[in-house]
């Protein structure tokens, strides 16, 4: 871990994060599934999409395309009409190659391992990541901008995510954090995620309502009202 925290910090950072997460964490239909499909789905829906934006989506999408097969075999026409309004049309682009691209070559099954999944249409190291985690429950770290965001401050403090080496940094934090268990992987991972949504937010942290504030270095040489924007932050989802 870096200077600023240990293993026994690392502990307790995840057990009041899990203790806030099982009280606070909002009833989201991609966390009620342990579908590779439906969580990549979601996974390229909420690439640069507010997730209020995505539940009109997510599961009309589904019932349409039920499977991978479903989707591989529809026409480029179709499942632009089933993204239609949501923008961004590149992902669903990707995600129809991708499907194409698991039957051919995989069988039509989504693969378990990261390597073979970054070499799919779209994914990259975070999508890896949350499919190893968020559909295999296997360790894997998943850091998209909320995540880096989160882990930066807690960890970091007043040096943030800045440029290449911080985003690696933060990057080496998200992956020491994850616990052995894949269970308790998913549920790290999960609300890493809802706690950069929900309270240490970009512009208007609630550090008031802080699960982890006792043990963040951001908020122990602040005390901030404001957060500092980052001047580089990894690609992720809006949520």
């Amino acid at each position: 871990m870096s200077t600023q925290s240990t293993p026994h910090a690392a502990v307790r950072f995840r057990r009041k994060l899990a203790a806030w997460y099982r009280k606070a964490a909002r009833d989201l239909p991609w966390r009620r599934t342990r579908d590779p499909y439906a969580v990549l789905v979601s996974e390229f829906m909420l690439q640069q999409t507010q997730v209020a934006r995505v539940l009109e989506y997510y599961e009309p999408f589904l019932a349409r395309y039920p499977t991978v097969g479903h989707l591989a075999r529809a026409r480029p026409a179709r499942v632009r009409e089933a993204w239609d309004g949501l923008g961004y049309y590149r992902r669903a682009a990707n995600l129809h190659r991708l499907a194409r691209e698991v039957v051919a070559r995989h069988g039509g099954e989504i693969p378990r391992e990261p390597e073979a999944l970054r070499r799919l249409p779209g994914v990259g190291a975070y999508t890896a990541g949350a499919v190893r985690t968020f559909a295999f429950e296997r360790p894997a770290a998943a850091v998209d901008t909320n995540v880096a965001r989160v882990l930066a401050r807690a960890f970091r403090g007043r040096d943030g995510v800045k440029g290449v080496a911080g985003v690696k940094a933060v990057t080496r934090l998200a992956e020491e954090l994850q616990p052995r268990r894949g269970a308790a992987s998913w549920t790290l991972n999960q609300a890493l995620m809802e706690l950069g949504a929900l309270v240490c937010t970009a512009r208007a942290p609630k550090c008031g309502e802080c699960p982890v504030r006792s043990l963040c270095a951001w908020y122990r040489v602040s005390r901030p009202r404001t957060a500092p924007a980052s001047a580089t932050t990894p690609p992720g989802r809006r949520r």
